[in-house]
């Protein structure tokens, strides 16, 4: 029996267990009930399992039957704080929570190689090491799991790792997308606070007013950034929150904004570190004011192999055939903690469409949003891709120099 029909088999196990992971979603860190859940479906197999020390996480490793390297693969595991909207009937029982970003498949499927390839274990020529993350959405598990020592649990250094995100819109239903080098984009957050002082509304002369600053620092802000940056290196800001005040007639003593800070390259990402704060501290002290920054640096570019990707979109044309494989001709503008193991192990991240059938992906709600829908069918493809990508690269002490070749099919564009 095929990896594929192998997984095919295990649809409904796997359906039965994301059902159950979507229903009760856990935020940040800390995923108590989801690490439940994930060490409950792992029993009794041969993994040497490790439950995180400071976070829910969970690192298994699956010791292979013959000598050979170490693969890593890895899932993250957290959700949202949003309110889901989805009419699913498994949809979120806690409200305010939901898992709008796929991670609920992503922790099935990696449960669902673990299983495929324990029973393969024979043959198996190397270690598998499962690393299930909590944290990805913008509290660095992948760092807290690095620094845990995730990327040591096989006890050798890693060949290459692996990871596989769904898409809820853009991508049909179980197309596999990647691209070599830059993958996703670095992501920052920008916050600002502009002090003045505060006073009657209509008397602004007597005031020193944040708000007009602080407007004009969000103007700015775009000016700067289409002026500054290369168009065919691009970086993309954008102010997702600004409050101030509390009444039409008083002048706030503080007006606070935050911005989503997003970059293609890491020197796009150093300049952008120093020119933003330089930038709204220049404006408040313009209307003699001052600002206060907080520029904080989440994730760093997700960037591809160029032969581990060549490897990883082979293997899966492989597994479902050169018309459900798309190389991308530019990157996602998400961004990803698994940047953060790729920045130390060779390895790929691809994307896998998990719109629900019958829907158009482009119209589609995006991952994030409150009717975002993920269709569990393609949990079977999910689990024998990160199996196959293990076997096959195990087999080898070097991945073969694949040429990254982009498919003509229309259905991926």
């Amino acid at each position: 029996m095929s990896v594929l029909e192998d997984a095919e088999n295990m649809r409904d196990e796997m359906a039965q267990l994301r059902r159950a992971l979507h229903r009760e979603p856990e935020l940040g860190l800390q995923l108590p009930r989801t690490q439940e859940k994930v060490l409950a479906a792992l029993a009794g197999l041969p993994l040497e399992i490790e439950p995180g020390k400071n976070l829910s996480s969970v690192t298994a490793v699956l010791r292979g039957g013959r000598p050979g390297g170490a693969v890593l693969l890895r899932a993250d595991m957290d959700a949202l704080p949003v309110q889901e909207d989805s009419g699913v009937s498994y949809a979120s029982r806690i409200p305010g929570r939901m898992h709008a970003c796929g991670h609920d498949l992503h922790t099935a499927a990696l449960v669902g190689a673990a299983k495929l390839l324990a029973r393969r274990r024979e043959s198996l020529q190397g270690d598998v090491v499962f690393m299930f993350q909590p944290g990805e959405e913008g509290h660095d598990g992948a760092g807290a799991m690095i620094d845990e020592g995730v990327l040591e649990a096989a006890g050798r250094p890693l060949d290459a790792a692996y990871a596989i995100h769904v898409a809820a819109n853009r991508i049909p239903q179980g197309l596999v997308v990647s691209r070599p080098g830059t993958v996703m984009t670095a992501s920052d957050i920008l916050r600002v606070t502009v002090r003045g002082r505060g006073g009657h509304g209509s008397a602004p002369h007597a005031a020193l007013d944040p708000i007009p600053a602080a407007c004009e620092m969000v103007t700015a802000i775009h000016n700067w950034t289409t002026r500054t940056f290369d168009i065919f290196d691009p970086v993309v800001v954008s102010v997702g929150s600004f409050h101030s005040g509390t009444q039409h007639n008083v002048i706030p003593e503080t007006a606070v904004f935050e911005a989503t800070v997003r970059s293609y390259s890491a020197e796009n990402h150093e300049r952008l570190t120093e020119g933003l704060p330089r930038l709204v501290r220049s404006i408040a002290a313009a209307h003699a004011l001052t600002a206060e920054v907080d520029y904080e640096v989440l994730y760093p570019v997700t960037v591809n192999d160029p032969q581990e990707t060549g490897f990883a979109l082979e293997t899966a044309r492989q597994l479902v055939g050169d018309d459900q494989v798309w190389v991308s001709p530019q990157p996602a503008s998400g961004s990803e903690d698994f940047s953060r193991v790729l920045q130390h192990v060779p390895g790929a991240m691809l994307l896998l469409g998990a719109a629900p059938q019958g829907c158009d992906p482009a119209t589609a709600p995006m991952n994030h949003a409150p009717q975002a829908v993920f269709d569990d069918v393609v949990l079977p493809r999910q689990a024998a891709l990160l199996s196959e990508l293990a076997l096959a690269r195990l087999a080898r002490t070097q991945p073969p120099a694949v040429p990254v070749v982009a498919s003509t099919s229309e259905g991926g564009k």
